[in-house]
Parts: C-alpha cells; structure tokens; sequence
C-alpha cells in the first residue's frame, strides 16, 4: 500500500526521533503538566496582605520594563492629540449648526 507524503514525513521523523532517543514532539506536548493539572500551593498562614504586597511588587517590577516616552515623543504626542481635538470639535460644531437649524425646521 502506498503511503502519502504526510504519512511518509511522518515516519521519517518518528525513525529520527528513534534513534536520537527523543520523543515525538506531539507526546512531548502532551506530557508536558498543564496548569489545571499542576498541584495546588498549600495555604501558609500568611495574613491577607501578602497577595497585595505580591501585586505591588510585580506591578513595579513591570513599570521598570516599560521604555518610557523622551521629552520630545511627549511634546509631539501631545500636539497630535492637540490637533485631533480641534478636527473632532470643529466637526462637532459644524454638525451641531447644521442639525439644529434642521430639527427646527422640522418641529
């Protein structure tokens, strides 16, 4: 019977695998322990402060990975944003001027 190419790279890599004494990746996946599985920490009569002292202890650590704006990224940021509040508010106006001489109209 003749094999496909799938089932023919298959086998192939299950021979390598073989002789390099390795599992197949699959079966490597699957024994690997999933998070449901692994075993539950046993309480250790801390008081309740130690999950908050926890957070606020990886919190900082994850500030200092943050790369923070220069002075210069703020100033252009800041005008950007700037600029876009006059666009949307002028926007706004426009729409507010043109709506309500329309609804007057109507009513």
């Amino acid at each position: 019977m003749a094999r496909t190419p799938r089932q023919q790279r298959r086998a192939r890599r299950e021979a390598q695998a073989a002789e390099s004494g390795a599992a197949p990746r699959a079966r490597a996946r699957q024994q690997q322990v999933r998070p449901s599985a692994q075993p539950q920490r046993q309480q250790t009569g801390r008081p309740e402060t130690a999950p908050r002292g926890r957070f606020a202890r990886e919190s900082w650590a994850e500030l200092r990975k943050v790369e923070w704006p220069g002075r210069s990224q703020v100033i252009q940021g800041t005008i950007v944003v700037l600029i876009a509040c006059a666009i949307v508010g002028a926007y706004l106006w426009l729409a507010d001027l043109i709506l309500k001489n329309v609804v007057q109209r109507i009513i």
